[in-house]
C-alpha cells in the first residue's frame, strides 16, 4: 500500500514535473510545500512584497519560456493579484497560489477573510479553488496546462487555509500525473488552414509594398528564425512592437525598427507608405498600430495569433491566420516564391537612413546633465552580445525602445507592459531563469524606488545584475501634459512630477552592493565595465536632464 502524500509533497511533485525549478513568494504561504521543495532542488526565493514576486515570475517566465510560480498569504491576495496585470497584458504563463480560510469559516468575520476570486478575474485566465485535497492535482495540472496553451496568460488558485496549510497538511492516496506536462510555450503548434496560406500567399505575392509587424507573439512561439527566413525569402522589411524588439538583429537591412506609439519614425514611415501589412503574433493594440492609424483601415492586414478571437478585433477587413506564428510563418516561406523588391528596400532603407541621421546628433550630445539619447547610444556601444535589457515603462520604453540598438542576433528585449517599477524585479527573475547572461535594467528614479528594497533579494542570491537608473529626479513623462494643464500659467507644477534629488550609488553602497555615479557621458563605458567584472548587483546612477523629452510618434 502505498505511503499517503500531504498536499504539500504534491504541489512540490507537481511544480516539478512542470519543470519548475524558482518559486518567488512573499511569506507566510505554504511552508510544509516549501520544505518539501527544498527536497526536490526547487529554489524558493522570498521577496519584500507580493508584486515584486509576481514581476520576478513575470521576468523569469518571459525569458524561460516556462511557466514560472509565485505565491502569497490570504491578506497579499490583492498585491499578487495587481502584479499580475503586466503578466496578464504580455501573455506570461504564471501560476499563482494564494491561501485564503477554510469554508467553516468563511462568512464570519475571520482573520483576512475576502473573495479573492474577484482581484484575480480580470489579470488572469482563470481562478480556481481547492477546497479538498482531492482537487489539487487535478486543479494545479489543469492551471499549467491553462497557462501555456491558446493565448497564455496567469493562472490563479486559492488553496484553503490561511496560508495554505489546510490543504498542505491533509494527505491523499497517490493521485493521477498529467501524461503530457504542459511545461514550456506554446503548449501547441496548430497550423493554418492550407486554403488561409494560399490566400496569405496570394496578398504577398501581389503586393508591391508589404511589411511584417512583429509583435509578442513571434517571443512566445520562438517564431525568431522563421520570421527572419520568410522576411529575407520574400523581401519584406520588418518593423516590430516594443515587446518583439530585436526578433530581428536592428542592424540587420530589414528591419525598420519599433513601430507605433513608442517608436521611431522611420518605422510609422514604413507602415504608412505599406499596401500590405503582415501582423505576425499580434492582436493589434492601440500602442503597435498607435490607435489604430497604422496603417490606415482601409489598408490590406493579413493578421496571425494563436487566439482567433483576436483576428479581426481591430482591423475587420483583415485575413486571419489563426495559429502558432512559428508554424504559420514556416508554412507561409513554403507557400511564398522568392521576391525582390529593390525599389520598396531603397525607399525603406532611406526610411532609416533619414532617422539614424537625426538620432545621431543627440545620440552624440555632450551635454551636461547628460541627455537620455546619450546615454542608450553609450549603452547600445556596451551591451555584449548576449544580454538581456530589461526595461520599465514609461520614458524608459521609450527611450530605450526608441534609441537603444540591439545589434546581435543573442540579444534580449523585455518591457513592462503598462506597471512603473516592472523593471528591476522582473530583471532578477530574468537573471534567475538566465544565470550566464548579462541582464541589464534600465529604469528611472520614479520606477526604481517602486521595489529598491529588493536590491537585498539580489544581494542575498549572489545576482550579478547591472541596473543603470535614469536619475532625472521627476517623472518627465508626464511633462507634456502637466505643462498643457497649468496652459501656461505660474503655478507649483515641479510639485506634482518632480522628487528630491537622491544618489542612488550611495544606497546601493550602504545596502552591501556596488554603486557607480555617472555624471558626465563619457563616465559610461567605464562604468559598465566595472559593473560587469563586479560579483555583486550593481546600480549604474546616470544624472540625467530632467528637461529632455523624448520624441513624439511620426504621424502621417
Amino acid at each position: 500500500m502505498s505511503t499517503p502524500l500531504t498536499g504539500g509533497r504534491i504541489i512540490a511533485e507537481i511544480l516539478q514535473a512542470h519543470g519548475v525549478e524558482h518559486v518567488f513568494f512573499m511569506d507566510a504561504i505554504l511552508r510544509r510545500a516549501l520544505v518539501e521543495m527544498e527536497k526536490l532542488g526547487i529554489r524558493r526565493i522570498l521577496a519584500h512584497s507580493e508584486i515584486a514576486a509576481a514581476y520576478m515570475a513575470d521576468g523569469y517566465a518571459r525569458v524561460k519560456g516556462k511557466p514560472a510560480v509565485c505565491m502569497a498569504q490570504s491578506v497579499g491576495a490583492a498585491n499578487l493579484a495587481s502584479g499580475l496585470q503586466d503578466a496578464c497584458l504580455a501573455q506570461t504563463p504564471i501560476i499563482a497560489l494564494t491561501g485564503r480560510q477554510p469554508a467553516a469559516m468563511q462568512y464570519r468575520n475571520a482573520y483576512q477573510e475576502l473573495p479573492h476570486e474577484p482581484m484575480f478575474r480580470s489579470t488572469a485566465k482563470n481562478s480556481m479553488r481547492v477546497d479538498d485535497i482531492e482537487q489539487l492535482p487535478h486543479v494545479l495540472q489543469q492551471a499549467f496546462r491553462e497557462a501555456v496553451t491558446g493565448r497564455p496568460g496567469p493562472v490563479h488558485i486559492d488553496v484553503a487555509g490561511h496560508t495554505g496549510d489546510a490543504i498542505a497538511a491533509a494527505t491523499l492516496d497517490g493521485y493521477p500525473q498529467a501524461v503530457q506536462p504542459f511545461s514550456a510555450l506554446p503548449g501547441f503548434r496548430p497550423p493554418a488552414e492550407s486554403r488561409l496560406i494560399e490566400a496569405a500567399a496570394r496578398r504577398v505575392a501581389q503586393a508591391e509594398r508589404p511589411v511584417i509587424v512583429a509583435d509578442q507573439g513571434i517571443c512566445t512561439s520562438g517564431a525568431q528564425q522563421a520570421l527572419r527566413l520568410f522576411a529575407e525569402q520574400v523581401s519584406i522589411p520588418v518593423v516590430t512592437s516594443l515587446d518583439a524588439k530585436a526578433v530581428l538583429p536592428e542592424t540587420h537591412p530589414l528591419n525598420g525598427g519599433v513601430a507605433g506609439t513608442y517608436s521611431r519614425a522611420c518605422a510609422n514611415q514604413i507602415v504608412n507608405a505599406a499596401d500590405l501589412v503582415i501582423f505576425a503574433g499580434s492582436v493589434i493594440g492601440d500602442h503597435v498600430s498607435h490607435n489604430w492609424t497604422l496603417p490606415r483601415q482601409d489598408v490590406p492586414v493579413i493578421q496571425i495569433d494563436a487566439d482567433p478571437a483576436q483576428l479581426g478585433r481591430n482591423y475587420p477587413g483583415s485575413l486571419g491566420l489563426p495559429g502558432d506564428a512559428r508554424s504559420i510563418l514556416e508554412q507561409l516561406a513554403q507557400a511564398c516564391r522568392p521576391a525582390r523588391r529593390s525599389a520598396w528596400l531603397d525607399r525603406v532603407q532611406g526610411f532609416v537612413r533619414q532617422w539614424n541621421d537625426a538620432a545621431a546628433v543627440a545620440c552624440a550630445s555632450d551635454s551636461v546633465p547628460i541627455r537620455p539619447e546619450r546615454l542608450c547610444a553609450e549603452l547600445s556601444a556596451v551591451l555584449p552580445p548576449d544580454a538581456i535589457l530589461v526595461s520599465d515603462t514609461g520614458y524608459s520604453s521609450q527611450w530605450t525602445g526608441t534609441y537603444v540598438q540591439l545589434r546581435h542576433e543573442g540579444q534580449r528585449y523585455l518591457r513592462a507592459a503598462g506597471s512603473l517599477g516592472w523593471g528591476f524585479p522582473a530583471s532578477l527573475g530574468a537573471k534567475f531563469a538566465a544565470p550566464e547572461a548579462t541582464v541589464v535594467c534600465f529604469t528611472g528614479d520614479g520606477g526604481f524606488m517602486y521595489h529598491l528594497p529588493e536590491l537585498e533579494t539580489a544581494l542575498r542570491w549572489g545576482l550579478k545584475t547591472i541596473t543603470v537608473v535614469n536619475n532625472n529626479h521627476c517623472l518627465a513623462q508626464g511633462t507634456r501634459s502637466i505643462l498643457g494643464a497649468y496652459e501656461g500659467s505660474d503655478g507649483k507644477r515641479e510639485e506634482i512630477y518632480h522628487y528630491r534629488p537622491m544618489n542612488f550609488a550611495a544606497i546601493a553602497q550602504a545596502m552591501g552592493c556596488v554603486g557607480i555615479r555617472v555624471t558626465q557621458p563619457a563616465e559610461f563605458a567605464a562604468a559598465f565595465e566595472q559593473a560587469s567584472a563586479s560579483e555583486l548587483p550593481v546600480v549604474i546612477d546616470v544624472v540625467t536632464d530632467p528637461q529632455a523629452l523624448a520624441p513624439l510618434p511620426w504621424t502621417p
